[in-house]
């Protein structure tokens, strides 16, 4: 059954009717994010597209209504609000994904060895800063391996290689958030100090892989 079009509108009257919870506008919009839910989760997912779409819309829908005064019409408004929608579905099924995964997965091969994260084996950088950023990142690989403790290896390449929840992370680790933060807080230190002190690269250049998380 293929579902109508939703009613056309412009940004302000997108944000003026949802403002005023207008039951027709907030129909259409649950109309087109499920729509957008199930292009991007198409191939993504096993099990029944639509119920599993179904399932996220809800949360999706909610997540956009309470985000409304952020929207700075940059873009279409349906735009912004799928992209919101397909961050809250993958976010989801990440977390559900990495609930069942042993962090041994993320230090060690099949064989027992352990391997290069993805941060460090793709860069995104410009052709003119490649190399530059690939010197980086390998010294960024040698100081993981090197300067952190085990405990602080195994989270770091935990969160850097999938971004896996930092609560997954913590009972994974038989340890609560708060004292994996301050793990990961003293490992982002250590790593900025040796960048700093071995390799020559700038507090900047290693902040922008070591910060947030």
């Amino acid at each position: 059954m293929t579902t109508p079009d939703v009613q056309v509108r412009d940004n302000q009257a997108w944000l003026a009717d949802l403002r005023a919870a207008e039951p027709e506008a907030i129909a259409d919009l649950r109309a087109a994010l499920l729509r957008g839910l199930r292009a991007a989760l198409a191939g993504r997912v096993s099990g029944d597209l639509e119920t599993i779409s179904e399932d996220f819309v809800q949360e999706a829908l909610l997540k956009v209504m309470g985000s409304l005064d952020s929207f700075r019409g940059e873009s279409r408004f349906l735009t912004w609000a799928q992209k919101i929608a397909i961050h809250v579905a993958l976010s989801d099924l990440r977390r559900k994904r990495w609930k069942d995964i042993s962090l041994q997965e993320f230090t060690e091969t099949p064989e027992g060895e352990e391997y290069t994260p993805a941060l460090l084996t793709d860069p995104t950088a410009s052709p003119e800063q490649e190399a530059a950023r690939n010197e980086l990142l390998r010294n960024v690989e040698r100081l993981i391996f090197e300067e952190l403790t085990e405990r602080q290896r195994t989270a770091m390449l935990a969160i850097l290689q999938d971004g896996v929840p930092l609560q997954v992370v913590a009972e994974r680790m038989g340890t609560n958030p708060n004292a994996l933060y301050k793990l990961l807080h003293d490992a982002r230190q250590r790593m900025r100090q040796r960048l700093e002190e071995q390799a020559g690269f700038s507090a900047q250049e290693a902040l922008a892989l070591f910060e947030g998380g």
